[in-house]
């Protein structure tokens, strides 16, 4: 698989689909690697023509670690309840400038940003910091971390955080497999063998706990974004769960919310997952989002606006 040095790391990448395709950026969330992307959906955004950019955030899959670097997340915490800089290894807003580095290093102008769960979070970061790289703003079960949103299910915060008993490849799957259920779709079956297998093919491509504990440090230590999504000019579509126990629906609601003239679907019964019977329906709101983005751009381009 390929690697390319973008904002001064190596980073781990894949490109699906049409190189002359409107680009499309995927960005995952806490801990997954690029292989944790649902091949139907990928397949999907490229039978439509998009050219289809997935990579490893910084500290997970085959991208540059960050060895050694431990953060204090108590510390971190009474830092930030103080008013004070808490003292991690890197923000959100740098795994933001790493997706914008990569597009510039394949050379790419812009695309459409997609982003999940954390992965939204660095989405909403790559539009507000680096406006002229996002040709639009989709964002996957993600949030603003403003203060006054429900927080998650007590489950299923301790299924997100809580590490496996041991490093042991059938423990680790069996571990992942339950704590997913604590915040798993309800009204979407589930394919437990099937969700199993991408669990396994993870980790012997690279466990890599240690990465988890930055990612979360992170989010942590990031400050809210919803003032700032305020003043964002940018075609923008929402999707979320209404049986999310991970991030409630509020959190979908209050980005759409921050975002003028954005585009809000919460589908019933979807959870903080994707299983294969929800896959079309993303593809039915993502497809007709980024076909209406792109015909308005070359209304603008056509009229000397753009």
């Amino acid at each position: 698989m390929p690697q390319i040095r973008a904002n001064g790391i190596e980073m781990e990448y894949r490109t699906y689909g049409p190189k002359g395709g409107v680009p499309f950026l995927l960005i995952h969330g806490f801990g997954q690697q690029l292989t944790a992307w649902p091949e139907e959906l990928i397949d999907g955004l490229v039978t439509a023509g998009l050219h289809v950019i997935v990579f490893d955030n910084r500290d997970v899959g085959l991208t540059q670690k960050w060895d050694g670097q431990i953060p204090d997340l108590d510390a971190a915490i009474t830092a930030l309840r103080a008013g004070k800089k808490a003292e991690v290894p890197y923000l959100l807003r740098d795994m933001a400038a790493d997706a914008a580095g990569l597009l510039s290093a394949l050379d790419i102008e812009s695309a459409h940003i997609c982003g999940a769960s954390m992965g939204g979070m660095i989405a909403q970061l790559v539009a507000l910091d680096h406006a002229a790289k996002a040709r639009s703003l989709i964002e996957i079960f993600s949030t603003t971390n403003d203060t006054g949103l429900p927080p998650s299910t007590t489950e299923a915060h301790l299924a997100l955080t809580t590490p496996a008993p041991s490093n042991d490849r059938a423990a680790v799957i069996a571990h992942t497999l339950k704590s997913s259920r604590a915040f798993a779709s309800t009204g979407f079956a589930i394919d437990e063998a099937r969700k199993a297998e991408h669990i396994g093919i993870a980790y012997d491509r690279m466990f890599y706990p240690e990465g988890a504990l930055r990612h979360w440090a992170a989010i942590v230590a990031s400050p809210p974004r919803g003032k700032r999504l305020r003043a964002l000019k940018l075609p923008a579509l929402v999707l979320h769960g209404g049986a999310d126990t991970l991030l409630p629906p509020e959190h979908g609601r209050a980005v759409a919310g921050c975002i003028e003239g954005s585009e809000y679907h919460e589908i019933e019964g979807w959870g903080h997952d994707m299983p294969l019977d929800v896959i079309p329906l993303l593809l039915g709101f993502i497809l007709p989002f980024v076909e209406r983005v792109e015909k308005g751009a070359l209304t603008l381009a056509r009229h000397g606006r753009a």
